[in-house]
């Protein structure tokens, strides 16, 4: 049977990490995977997350099936943390999922069933594994306008022009902030244009939040998730608890689904527990018991958003130490957007032949469209780093 399948090609972030493993020059730079780093390289566990663990261990009796949907404690705490007080809880069926990407992928299935060949508008460029996540479950997706490469901002008319011709009905897929690839994300008066035009046009919001604290803030990056949930009727929120609680391989997200009406949310819920029975049956305990622990304590959630402090201002002197490095380097090129951006990632705006020569020459590994991992940057590497950049311009 298996001598009938052909080998596909291998993951182009998995390969650039095996890349700069085999690399033996001593100044290399790793600016392609997406986790979070200190300033020495390491992706650690956060002090409130260890603090978490040993309470869990200490207290939990019992490694039970929990269900479906999850632990109803942690759903309740996420929702809570998503939506504020913006959206009656009876209205909204959260589920915790096993990461983002399952969380996605649980959403889109209830899409499906919901409406055949429902039609999701995502933004060009959008993250990678969107589509694929997307489609694989029978979805038609469609790209609107989002990010101007040569003027690097974001194309904010045109993606308005290109949602007001969006069919009734059709999903539109946000990034809730820290927009993946480009970390440029909508102002406070975009997003606000965004809700009138979604709820006039009748167009199913369905935010993808995975950096949640890392833009400007716990609240402050909830802020269009919470403004269209005053607006519409009905919409789709993702969470991943990967970045912001450092929990990557525990695969720890949510997905919440807003509805008209408390009888709707129950069908909405029947509906996505049946898929998760189908799929992967129940989502691990251990990461949402820690994140459960977290929210659930004053004092603890108190540290815990003081750790994605650290991290955020960490990503921002990073992009601000390498665009004055930049403006030292190479005078007569303009990397202000860099320090623009948001979140973990942006585009440096080089070519993809730069990219390549930077890697060859240089040592300095970045995906070839020039997405960067901002993390990927230290005090120690950002003169190499900037030289580099320059030396191929």
């Amino acid at each position: 049977m298996f001598d009938s399948l052909n080998a596909l090609p291998s993951d182009a972030i998995l390969r650039l990490i095996a890349e700069h493993a085999n690399d033996a020059r001593s100044n290399t730079v790793d600016l392609g995977v997406g986790v979070y780093r200190t300033e020495d390289g390491e992706t650690p566990v956060l002090k409130s997350v260890k603090a978490a663990e040993r309470q869990v261990l200490e207290t939990q009796t019992t490694k039970t099936y929990l269900g479906s949907g999850g632990d109803p404690e942690f759903n309740a705490l996420i929702q809570k943390l998503t939506f504020g007080d913006e959206v009656a809880a009876e209205r909204v069926m959260t589920l915790q999922a096993p990461g983002g990407s399952g969380a996605l992928r649980v959403a889109a299935g209830v899409i499906s069933r919901a409406r055949e060949n429902a039609t999701v508008w995502h933004s060009d460029p959008t993250w990678a594994n969107h589509v694929p996540l997307l489609a694989g479950a029978g979805l038609t997706l469609k790209p609107y306008p989002y990010y101007d490469a040569e003027a690097r901002t974001i194309r904010f008319e045109q993606m308005l022009e290109t949602l007001s011709q969006a069919p009734e009905g059709d999903i539109v897929l946000l990034h809730g902030c820290c927009h993946n690839p480009t970390g440029m994300d909508l102002s406070r008066e975009q997003w606000q244009a965004v809700a009138e035009l979604l709820a006039s046009r009748k167009l199913l919001p369905f935010v993808d939040l995975a950096y949640q604290g890392f833009a400007e803030g716990i609240e402050e990056d909830a802020y269009g998730i919470r403004l269209l949930a005053g607006m519409v009727p009905e919409m789709v929120v993702a969470t991943s608890c990967s970045k912001n609680f450092a929990l990557y391989r525990d695969r720890v997200g949510s997905l919440s689904i807003v509805t008209s009406n408390a009888k709707t949310a129950g069908i909405v819920r029947s509906q996505a527990h049946n898929l998760v029975r189908t799929m992967y049956s129940m989502p691990p305990d251990h990461g949402a018991a820690v994140v459960r622990t977290i929210l659930g304590d004053a004092e603890q959630r108190a540290n815990w958003v003081n750790e994605v402090k650290e991290m955020r201002e960490r990503l921002q002197a990073m992009r601000t130490g390498l665009v004055a490095k930049l403006r030292d380097k190479a005078p007569d090129h303009d990397f202000s957007h860099i320090e623009r951006a948001n979140g973990m990632f942006c585009f440096v705006g080089i070519s993809e032949e730069q990219v390549e020569q930077l890697k060859k020459d240089c040592g300095v590994y970045m995906v070839g469209s020039s997405r960067i991992n901002v993390a990927g940057i230290t005090p120690g590497n950002v003169d190499y780093l900037a030289e580099s950049i320059a030396s191929v311009l």
